[in-house]
């Protein structure tokens, strides 16, 4: 293989085998439940980068159901969005994701800086509730139930919510350990065509666990929830903010 083959071929890891295919990333029928709640102001400070600014003592934690997606497949994933500004612009800064496809591991880490974990979430209807999960290993770190289609939603203020800018923190290491990469990226979800949305009452308990450290944003109190059924791109990200500079 000559080196313009290989600069040529060279988007992914591996190199004759990418873990995922190039984008865009399409999304059909993607299903969200995110149970809002509040937690200890001091404990969000310390993990929010600046900067990135805290807007509230609040977390979304949403269990995301993705039966449809281009070059991924079918996955489910599950993680906690902190609400955030960033030079005056309100958005949401993914603290970490837990998902259970190898190709959106990989690619979320490669190309955004998502903070994706292998694990097992769920999201199901069960009976008249809404039910998402996540296991670690043989151990359940995560439960967030809701009353399955209680009232409609504001389907405008939800499409406004999900056209809102999101912030991640790109990690890359250099082969000798140090960063090499560790950058703030903006992206936004695009074209996007929302087939319904509801809310309801909610409950969301989270457990302690070393490597899934969730509860580390304890759940004091929730103050809302939200079940959304869409079609979306996830778009490509921007570099906004350079640490290594």
């Amino acid at each position: 293989m000559t080196e313009d083959e290989v600069r040529a071929r060279a988007f992914a890891m591996p190199l004759t085998s990418p873990a995922y295919p190039p984008g865009p990333y399409r999304f059909v029928d993607r299903e969200f439940l995110v149970i809002t709640y509040r937690t200890d102001p001091d404990k969000l400070r310390a993990v929010v980068p600046e900067p990135l600014m805290v807007e509230a003592s609040l977390v979304k934690y949403e269990f995301i159901r993705m039966p449809n997606s281009t070059g991924f497949g079918d996955y489910t994933e599950t993680g906690q969005v902190i609400p955030v500004s960033f030079h005056g612009r309100k958005g949401g800064y993914t603290h970490c994701m837990f998902l259970n496809d190898e190709g959106p591991i990989a690619g979320g880490r490669e190309l955004w800086g998502f903070p994706k974990k292998l694990a097992n979430p769920t999201l199901n209807t069960e009976v008249d509730t809404l039910v998402g999960t996540l296991d670690y290993g043989p151990l359940r770190v995560a439960t967030g139930t809701m009353g399955y289609k209680h009232r409609q939603a504001d389907l405008t203020q939800v499409k406004a919510s999900l056209e809102a800018p999101n912030f991640l923190l790109k990690i890359i290491p250099h082969v000798d350990g140090t960063p090499r990469i560790c950058e703030l990226v903006e992206y936004y979800l695009e074209d996007i065509v929302l087939k319904g949305a509801w809310t309801g009452p909610a409950a969301l308990s989270l457990m302690p666990h070393a490597l899934a450290p969730i509860a580390e944003l304890p759940v004091l109190e929730v103050v809302s929830a939200i079940h959304i059924l869409a079609d979306l791109t996830l778009g490509l990200g921007k570099v906004v903010h350079d640490y290594l500079r």
